[in-house]
C-alpha cells in the first residue's frame, strides 16, 4: 500500500474519534434539549419560574466533542511528527473509531441521563448537584476513552522503534 493511503486511514482514526464524539453530542444536547423545553413548558403553564439551570444539563453531552478533538490531535501530531508511523494505519483506525464511538455513546447517554435530570429538577427545584454528579459519573467513561485512546500513539511509536 502506498504511502499516502496508509496516511489517509491513519488520519481516517484520527477524524474518526471526534466524528463519532459529535454524533453522540448532538444525541445527547438533543434528548436533553427536548426534555428541558417541555419542563420550561410545564413551569410556564402551572405560571412557575422556569429554572435557567436546565441549560446546564443540556449542555453536559458537549464536552464529548472536546475528548474527540484532544485525541485526533494526539494522533495527528505523532503522524506529523513521525511520518512512518502511517505504517501502523490499523492500530490509528481502529483507536479513533474505538474512542470515538465510547465518547460518542457515553455523550448520548448523558444526554438521556440529562433529560431526566430536567425533568426531576423543574418539577422540585431541588437536586441539581446531585443530578450534576450522575451525569459527571457518565462522563468518566468518555474520560476513560480519551485517556486510553490518546496512549495509542506511544504504543505505535514503541512498536515502530522495535520493528527497527
Amino acid at each position: 500500500m502506498d504511502t499516502i493511503t496508509t496516511m489517509a486511514l491513519a488520519k481516517a482514526g484520527a477524524f474518526a474519534a471526534v466524528g463519532f464524539a459529535a454524533i453522540g453530542s448532538a444525541l445527547g444536547t438533543g434528548a436533553g434539549g427536548a426534555s428541558a423545553v417541555g419542563a420550561w413548558k410545564k413551569c410556564y403553564a402551572q405560571n412557575k419560574p422556569a429554572p435557567f439551570l436546565l441549560a446546564a444539563f443540556v449542555g453536559a453531552p458537549l464536552t464529548q466533542i472536546f475528548y474527540g478533538m484532544i485525541v485526533m490531535g494526539g494522533i495527528n501530531d505523532q503522524l506529523t511528527a513521525n511520518p512512518a508511523l502511517a505504517a501502523y494505519w490499523p492500530l490509528f483506525l481502529l483507536t479513533g473509531l474505538i474512542a470515538g464511538v465510547a465518547m460518542g455513546t457515553s455523550a448520548w447517554l448523558q444526554g438521556k441521563a440529562a433529560a431526566g435530570a430536567c425533568d426531576a429538577f423543574a418539577e422540585t427545584g431541588q437536586g441539581f448537584v446531585n443530578y450534576i454528579i450522575a451525569l459527571g459519573i457518565v462522563e468518566t467513561v468518555a474520560i476513560f476513552a480519551m485517556l486510553f485512546g490518546g496512549q495509542i500513539a506511544e504504543v505505535a511509536k514503541a512498536a515502530a522503534e522495535v520493528a527497527g
